[in-house]
C-alpha cells in the first residue's frame, strides 16, 4: 500500500495500519513515539507500542514521522497559530484603548500621519488605514516565547491510535465501508473515497452502494480501469460524466463538461443504451436534469454512434422532442385534481417517494378513508424504503406535533439555513401516531441481531448520521443535531484561515443570549474584553495564514446561550480560501500554555460552505450549571462584504431558537429499539451501558465515542467516525 493511503485509514478509524520492518530494538522509538503523540493530544494503545517495540529503530521512527504529520493536521497543530495581542488572554485592552493607540501610533508615523489627520476631522477612522491595525506585530516564535509550557491536566484530550490489520486488509475495508454507506458522504468523503476507489477498483466490491454520489465515484475509477459500470438509472451516467469533468455529482450545482475523449463517450453512450433499452420508462428521470443533459450532449455526439439508438433517447428527450412523462408530473395532476387516494395509489410503485410525500398527502386528505388509505399504504410498503428514509421520515413527523405557527428551521444539503414560521396544518395525531409506530418496528425489524451490546453513555446524545452533508470534516465533529457534555473552566475558541488569491478578512466571534434568545453580550474585534472573556485581536488578511481565538469563563457567562460564529469581512468565501477551519478547546481554570494547544482541542472541523457566516455550533447552560454543546454546521448567507456580529444578531437568534426546539434522532433511539427485544425468550440483544470499567471477555458490539483497550478482538465497534453503520439499510 502506498504510504499516501495510510492518512485516510488513520483518520477516518484511529487504526495504524499493522506496522512491517526489520525486527530490532525499536522500543526507546516507540516510547519516544508515544510521548510526542501525547503533546498533539494522541497515544498509541498498549498493543500497538508493543508492536513496534519489536521492530527496528528506523521502522519506528519512520512511521512515526508519518503518522505525526497525520495527526497534527487532524488536530489543526500542522499551521503556525500567531495571535494579534502577544500575551493573548492577559493584557487583551479596553477595544476604544485600543483603537485611540492605533490612532496615535499612526499620527507618529510620517507616512500616514496626513491621511490620519485627514479622517480624524471628517470624523470618521478607516481602521484599516492604520498601519499598527490588522497584521501581527511579531513573530510566532516571538509570541510562544512569551507564554509557559501547557501544564497537563486530567480533563486534556487523549485520543488513542490502536493497531490494525494489514495494510492491505485497512485500505480494503475503508473502501467497503465508503463505498457501501448507507448515508451521503460529505465532499471531503468523497475525495477520500476517490483515492480508495482507484486503489481497490480490482479487488473485493461492496454488495450495493446504495448511494448515487459513491457510485459515480466508484464508476470514475472502473471506467478508468477498463472494468464494468455500475449503472441502473440514466442518472448514473450523468453523475459519472461530472466526475470525469471535477464537477458536482451531487448534481447541486451545474457542471462545466470537459471535453471527453472517444472511448470516454463511447462508454457513456454504451451505458446509457444498455439502461434504456432495460427499461425504457427510465427516461422519465431525464427532464429532472434536462439542461444538464444537453450540455452533456454537446460533449458526447451521440448522433455520431448510430448503433446505440436507445442512448440518442435521452438526449430527444432533454430537447423536447420525444415526451417521457415523469411519476412526478402524473402524481401532481392527481393532487390538482385533490385524488389524494389516487396519488397515493400511484406513489406506490415508488416507495421512497411516497414517504417523502406523507405529510402532504395526510395534509391534503379530508376524509378519514383518505388519511387511511395513505397511513396502510406508507405501512405496506415500508420495507422497500431505505433506512435512512424511514429514520428521516419517522425524525420528522416526530417534530410535527406542534401547532401551526411555530418555527420552521430549512437546511439544503450545503449546509445553507433559514427560517420562517409553519404555517402547515398540524398532521392529526392518529394518523401521526400509527405512523410513528409502524416507523419504529420497521427500523427494530431491520436492526442487526447482536447478543451483547455495550454503550457508552455519551455517545446516547449524539444524533444518527442521516446525510453526510450534516457534518464536516475533522476531529472531534459529531452530526447536527448532537448533544455532548462540556466540562472545563476554560472554552477557547480559535479560527484559522489561508487566503487563496486576494486580501481575506475572517472575523472570530462569540454572541451571549439569555434564556430568550435576547443578546446579552458579544466578543469580537469591536468588543475585545467582555465579564465572559477576550478575544485576540483583528488581523485583516493573511497571505501566509492567520488565527483569531475568543476566550471565555464560562463560570463568568451572564447568558444561557453561547453561539460562536466566523463572519467573512472581505475577500473569498470558505469555498474559495486555500485553507480554513474552526475548532474549540477546554482547559482547566489555572492551565497555562500558549494560545493554541493541541492537547486541549476538543474539535476542529473544516469550514466549507456557502454563505458568508459559519455557524459551526452552540452551546447552552442548563440550570444546574453544567454546559452541552449543541452541533449546528450551518451558513448563513450574509452580505457580500463587511459581514459582524452586529448585523446578524437576529437572524443568529432565531435560527438558533429553531434548531434547540427541534429534536433529532439519536443513538440512544437505536439502542432504545435495541433494548426493546431484551427478556423476550427469542435470544434478542442485551443492551448494557458501559460504566467505563473493565470491559467484558467475549466479543461484543461496542458503541460509543472512542473505542476502549482490550476489547475483544471479534468485537464491532462503532465510533463517530464510523457512526454511519448504524443506519440500516
Amino acid at each position: 500500500m502506498s504510504h499516501l493511503l495510510e492518512p485516510l485509514v488513520v483518520r477516518h478509524t484511529h487504526r495504524i495500519p499493522l506496522p512491517t520492518g526489520p525486527a530490532g530494538q525499536g522500543d526507546v522509538a516507540a516510547r519516544q513515539f508515544d510521548a510526542a503523540l501525547m503533546s498533539v493530544g494522541f497515544k498509541l494503545s498498549a498493543e500497538l507500542l508493543e508492536r513496534l517495540s519489536g521492530l527496528s529503530e528506523g521502522t519506528v521512527v519512520d512511521l512515526a514521522v508519518r503518522t505525526l504529520g497525520t495527526v497534527r493536521e487532524m488536530v489543526g497543530d500542522h499551521v503556525a497559530h500567531n495571535a494579534y495581542f502577544i500575551d493573548f488572554p492577559a493584557h487583551v485592552p479596553d477595544t476604544f484603548e485600543f483603537w485611540t493607540r492605533c490612532i496615535t501610533e499612526a499620527l507618529a508615523d510620517d507616512t500616514a500621519r496626513p491621511g490620519t489627520i485627514a479622517q480624524l476631522e471628517s470624523g470618521v477612522v478607516d481602521l484599516l488605514t492604520l498601519p499598527s491595525y490588522g497584521t501581527y506585530r511579531h513573530t510566532h516564535a516571538e509570541m510562544l516565547a512569551r507564554h509557559d509550557e501547557l501544564i497537563a491536566a486530567a480533563g486534556d484530550r487523549m485520543t488513542v491510535l490502536h493497531l490494525g490489520g494489514t495494510a492491505d486488509e485497512e485500505v480494503g475495508a475503508l473502501y467497503l465501508a465508503l463505498a457501501g454507506s448507507s448515508t451521503p458522504l460529505g465532499e471531503d468523503g468523497l475525495t477520500d473515497l476517490a483515492a480508495l476507489a482507484r486503489h481497490c477498483v480490482n479487488g473485493a466490491q461492496p454488495e450495493a452502494i446504495p448511494v448515487r454520489e459513491n457510485r459515480a465515484v466508484v464508476n470514475e475509477a472502473r471506467l478508468r480501469a477498463g472494468a464494468g459500470l455500475l449503472l441502473d438509472t440514466v442518472t448514473d451516467v450523468l453523475r459519472l460524466a461530472c466526475a470525469l469533468s471535477d464537477g458536482d455529482v451531487t448534481l447541486q450545482t451545474a457542471t462545466r463538461f470537459k471535453g471527453l475523449s472517444r472511448p470516454v463517450r463511447r462508454a457513456l453512450l454504451a451505458g446509457l443504451d444498455s439502461v434504456v433499452e432495460a427499461s425504457p420508462a427510465k427516461l422519465a428521470d431525464v427532464s429532472a436534469w434536462r439542461e444538464d443533459w444537453k450540455r452533456l450532449g454537446e460533449r458526447l455526439h451521440p448522433h455520431e454512434y448510430p448503433q446505440w439508438p436507445h442512448a440518442a433517447e435521452v438526449f430527444a428527450v432533454a430537447r423536447g422532442e420525444k415526451q417521457a412523462r415523469s411519476l412526478d408530473s402524473r402524481v401532481e395532476e392527481l393532487l390538482a385534481m385533490h385524488d389524494v387516494t389516487g396519488a397515493t395509489q400511484l406513489l406506490r410503485s415508488a416507495p421512497g417517494k411516497l414517504f417523502r410525500s406523507l405529510d402532504r398527502l395526510l395534509r391534503m386528505a379530508l376524509t378519514q378513508d383518505e388519511r387511511d388509505a395513505v397511513v396502510a399504504a406508507a405501512e405496506q410498503v415500508a420495507p422497500g424504503v431505505s433506512g435512512r428514509v424511514v429514520l428521516s421520515v419517522r425524525e420528522h413527523f416526530h417534530n410535527r406535533a406542534g401547532a401551526t405557527g411555530e418555527r420552521r428551521v430549512f437546511i439544503n444539503r450545503l449546509g445553507r439555513a433559514w427560517v420562517t414560521e409553519d404555517e402547515r396544518p398540524p398532521v392529526l395525531p392518529p394518523e401521526r401516531g400509527r405512523l410513528i409506530a409502524a416507523l419504529d418496528a420497521e427500523i427494530r425489524r431491520r436492526l442487526p441481531a447482536a447478543q451483547r451490546v455495550l454503550v457508552d453513555p455519551a455517545v446516547l446524545d449524539v444524533a444518527l448520521p442521516l446525510s453526510g452533508k450534516a457534518t464536516t470534516a475533522g476531529l472531534g465533529v459529531l452530526p447536527r443535531g448532537s448533544v455532548s457534555p462540556v466540562d472545563g473552566e476554560l472554552l477557547r475558541f480559535f479560527v484559522y484561515w489561508k487566503e487563496a488569491q486576494q486580501r481575506t478578512d475572517f472575523d472570530l466571534s462569540a454572541l451571549m443570549l439569555d434564556e430568550r434568545y435576547r443578546t446579552v453580550a458579544w466578543l469580537s474585534y469591536t468588543a475585545l474584553t467582555e465579564l465572559e472573556g477576550e478575544h485576540s485581536g483583528d488581523i485583516t488578511e493573511a497571505p501566509d495564514g492567520a488565527s483569531e481565538f475568543i476566550n471565555l469563563r464560562l463560570g463568568a457567562a451572564r447568558g444561557t446561550y453561547i453561539v460562536p460564529q466566523v463572519n467573512i469581512f472581505a475577500g473569498e468565501g470558505f469555498e474559495e480560501v486555500e485553507e480554513s477551519f474552526f475548532g474549540f478547546m477546554l482547559r482547566e481554570g489555572e492551565q497555562q500554555g500558549r494560545p493554541f494547544e493541541p492537547a486541549t482541542v476538543r474539535m476542529k472541523s473544516e469550514l466549507r460552505g456557502p454563505g458568508r457566516v459559519a455557524l459551526p455550533l452552540a452551546f447552552r447552560r442548563a440550570e444546574d450549571g453544567s454546559w452541552t454543546a449543541k452541533w449546528l454546521h450551518l451558513y448563513l448567507r450574509g452580505t457580500p462584504a463587511a459581514n459582524r456580529v452586529e448585523g446578524n444578531r437576529v437572524s443568529v437568534a432565531t435560527l438558533l431558537r429553531g434548531m434547540v426546539e427541534r429534536e433529532y434522532l439519536t443513538v440512544g433511539y437505536v439502542t432504545g429499539l435495541m433494548a426493546e427485544g431484551e427478556g423476550r425468550g427469542d435470544g434478542g440483544t442485551s443492551v448494557v451501558v458501559w460504566d467505563g470499567g473493565t470491559v467484558p471477555s467475549g466479543p461484543v458490539t461496542f458503541i460509543g465515542m472512542e473505542r476502549p483497550e482490550g476489547l475483544h478482538p471479534d468485537s464491532r465497534v462503532i465510533t463517530p467516525e464510523n457512526l454511519r453503520d448504524l443506519i440500516p439499510e
